[in-house]
């Protein structure tokens, strides 16, 4: 059971990593993500270097701060799909909500954050490899879903879904770089979506490896 004091440490951890991940972030944008230490990170915020480590294992990571929400947020919400809804489906739907509510792991927002990116290899390499785990991790899920015979199709099922969710990301960074913000952003980056994702209808919209029944008492 989860106390009024345990809910309070909790929050005091939230606050203390988006701290560390807006600092490091200002940091890395002023003077290049090579030339900043975490230990520079750590005195910045206050808090000793170990404090940065636990929150963040991975240096790259202090600019990805919602890898794990990158990763698993797709998988999560075809697991979670409700019954009748193929994967397909599952998948537009869950791009279409997450840019609705401005949710920055899309692509469409930060242009400061993209330049910072792409100034660093390190950090063009770990969000390649996010998105790679992103893949990975839906694939898990719907392997898991697959009848025996199927694990190959789920594989490629996943691949060819989170191809599409990297295609739109970049080329909402694209668009982003070429100045496209607001509103209109939105609306842009919707529509090419809408058309990756229509692209691969006429293969994978029937495709959905697990019955959507519920058990009945």
């Amino acid at each position: 059971m989860e106390t009024k004091y345990d809910g309070l440490r909790e929050r005091k951890k939230r606050q203390t990593r988006e701290e560390i991940a807006n600092v490091a972030t200002m940091m890395f944008a002023e003077r290049g993500f090579e030339n900043v230490t975490i230990a520079e990170v750590a005195t910045a915020v206050g808090v000793a270097k170990m404090t940065v480590t636990n929150h963040f294992p991975l240096k790259e990571d202090l600019v990805f701060d919602r890898a794990e929400h990158i990763v698993h947020g797709l998988p999560e919400a075809i697991a979670a799909r409700p019954e009748g809804e193929p994967v397909l489906a599952a998948a537009r739907r869950y791009h279409a909500e997450r840019l609705a509510a401005g949710d920055p792991t899309i692509g469409h927002l930060g242009a400061n954050f993209s330049r910072l990116v792409l100034a660093s290899p390190a950090l063009t390499a770990r969000e390649r490899q996010i998105h790679d785990q992103r893949e990975e991790a839906l694939a898990e899920v719907l392997v898991a879903q697959a009848t025996p015979g199927e694990e190959l199709t789920a594989r490629v099922v996943a691949a060819q879904i989170a191809g599409a969710y990297r295609v739109v990301y970049y080329t909402g960074r694209r668009l982003l770089l070429e100045g496209l913000q607001g509103p209109e952003m939105v609306q842009t980056l919707g529509a090419v979506a809408q058309r990756a994702f229509a692209l691969l209808e006429a293969d994978l919209s029937g495709f959905d490896p697990r019955p959507r029944l519920r058990s009945t008492p």
